[in-house]
């Protein structure tokens, strides 16, 4: 959250540009970004993504775990706050395009096309339209498999919060503004096209509830959610950040 509360991660990252989308071409991710088992081509991994711009979620190199270990002790822990009061309309209007501070806002795209056209591949747009996806190919992160997704079955695809809104409002987002709730729910950093069906199973569990089917990636999907946890500032559970230390090789 771009706010008065962030405390930022810094790394020392090349970032590359956004590929550039064409209606009814193959998309998903920049040119040469790596390929790894478990993700699909195109993803990238938590340390060269700590702004969400990037596309899926590539397995964290070994190189990078004892970084991923240090980031996740670094988040400050408490019990599981009460649920009283959560709302999923006190973030904000779903998929919002103005909710300023974060990456891809403004753009004229609302938030789940922005992350259907980051994350999908084969990518083909509705007539007319260079913002809203009817049909692509999906490298699950989550269960490691290719979904070929069309607009008219919606919910074979669904866009998950790596953090749940609801965990969030648990953990500290209850105490914030309407704007800075606006912009967790929107931040690309905390969004992830992913199977239907897993992100139903995950609801709004932490990682010591729920993690991805698929081990390749839990590393990383741990280091993601690290990730927006000290952006935001958020607390976590200590089983959570146990679990996701021992996903890093703890």
């Amino acid at each position: 959250m771009e706010n008065s509360r962030k405390a930022p991660i810094t790394y020392a990252i090349a970032l590359l540009g956004a590929a550039v989308l064409v209606t009814g071409c193959e998309g998903g991710g920049p040119p040469g970004a790596e390929e790894a088992r478990g993700s699909g081509p195109g993803a990238v991994g938590p340390p060269a993504n700590p702004d969400g711009t990037r596309p899926g979620l590539a397995p964290v190199a070994d190189a990078d775990r004892a970084a991923a270990r240090k980031l996740i002790g670094s988040l400050a822990t408490k019990g599981r706050g009460p649920g009283t009061g959560y709302e999923r309309e006190k973030f904000g209007r779903a998929w919002s395009d103005t909710a300023d501070g974060v990456p891809l806002a403004r753009n004229g795209c609302d938030t789940r096309n922005d992350v259907l056209r980051r994350d999908g591949r084969e990518l083909r747009f509705r007539d007319g339209s260079d913002c809203v996806v009817v049909a692509m190919t999906l490298s699950d992160p989550y269960t490691g498999k290719d979904i070929v997704w069309k607009k008219a079955k919606a919910a074979e695809v669904q866009i998950d919060h790596v953090v749940p809104l609801a965990y969030g409002w648990r953990m500290g987002a209850a105490r914030w503004t309407a704007d800075q709730r606006e912009r967790f729910a929107n931040d690309a950093l905390n969004l992830l096209a992913v199977d239907g069906p897993a992100n139903q199973a995950k609801r709004d569990s932490g990682p010591a509830s729920w993690l991805p089917p698929n081990k390749a990636v839990r590393c990383a999907y741990a280091m993601r959610f690290a990730q927006v946890a000290r952006k935001y500032e958020l607390l976590v559970t200590a089983p959570d950040r146990n679990m996701m230390l021992k996903q890093c090789g703890s």
